[in-house]
């Protein structure tokens, strides 16, 4: 089975990267799956039903999200009602949507697809750890694959939930920082890893966001408006190839294109 999973989509720049990648992969490739980060989507910050159904038109099966998915108050109601867009699972109880999904593809496979948030630098929320093997032990029999998205800041904590998922769920892959990294493998008991997949946004920028903007932001340590920034726009995505009575990946391979 295939899998195409693509880093934080920010805003429209790379949605219509998104778009344009999408439709010729999927001339190379047939993806059982694919999956994306929207937690920017939507003008960079949050995401709206609108945004999403764009996304799920362009081919998207599963949005994952992360600390972001709160900054359209619409989104409220879009998790609640679409569970294909998910938010981390280890946010506290009585908060809206679901932190994971199963999705029954065209060749028949279930495949588990978590959200989970770190905690370092970040939002101390639930622990992720405890959380994933609670989750897990839900799954148990309903999936023949999971795939994590760790939206989460601190490399050495992504390494670890990587270690602790090892041989447990078909790949870990992390997001959030929208840098990515060349650190892609398959660990010993088979689970697919890469630290961070990468941002799909403007290259000339920082993190997706004018340049101007986050320099003042440093220099002057005061309140400012962020917009994304403009010009060529990165597509960062990974593919996967999963399969065997195991649920574990044979294959990660990195994509990183400029349009």
């Amino acid at each position: 089975m295939r899998v195409l999973f693509v880093g934080d989509v920010i805003g429209k720049p790379g949605r219509k990267a998104l778009r344009s990648r999408l439709r010729a992969l999927s001339l190379e490739s047939d993806f059982d799956l694919v999956i994306a980060n929207g937690e920017n989507s939507a003008g960079g910050f949050g995401i709206t039903r609108k945004v999403a159904d764009e996304l799920f038109s362009d081919g998207v099966q599963v949005i994952t999200s992360g600390n972001h998915v709160w900054d359209k108050r619409e989104a409220l109601e879009l998790l609640e009602e679409d569970g294909r867009v998910i938010r981390p699972a280890n946010y506290p109880p009585g908060v809206p949507g679901s932190g994971s999904i199963v999705v029954n593809t065209a060749s028949g496979a279930r495949v588990g697809v978590i959200n989970l948030a770190g905690r370092v630098f970040m939002t101390p929320l639930d622990c992720p750890f405890r959380t994933v093997d609670r989750v897990l032990g839900d799954l148990r029999g309903k999936v023949d694959f999971v795939i994590v998205d760790f939206h989460a800041e601190a490399t050495s904590e992504k390494i670890a939930m990587g270690w602790h998922l090892d041989g447990k769920v078909a790949a870990v892959l992390g997001t959030h920082t929208h840098v990515q990294t060349s650190d892609e493998r398959i660990l010993p008991g088979g689970t697919a890893y890469i630290t961070d997949v990468g941002m799909t946004g403007p290259v000339n920028s920082v993190i997706g966001v004018r340049t101007d903007q986050i320099l003042e932001r440093f220099m002057l340590q005061m309140p400012n408006r962020y917009n994304v920034a403009e010009g060529p726009v990165a597509f960062s995505a990974v593919e996967l190839v999963v399969g065997g009575t195991k649920g574990l990946a044979t294959t990660i391979k990195r994509h990183y294109e400029v349009i």
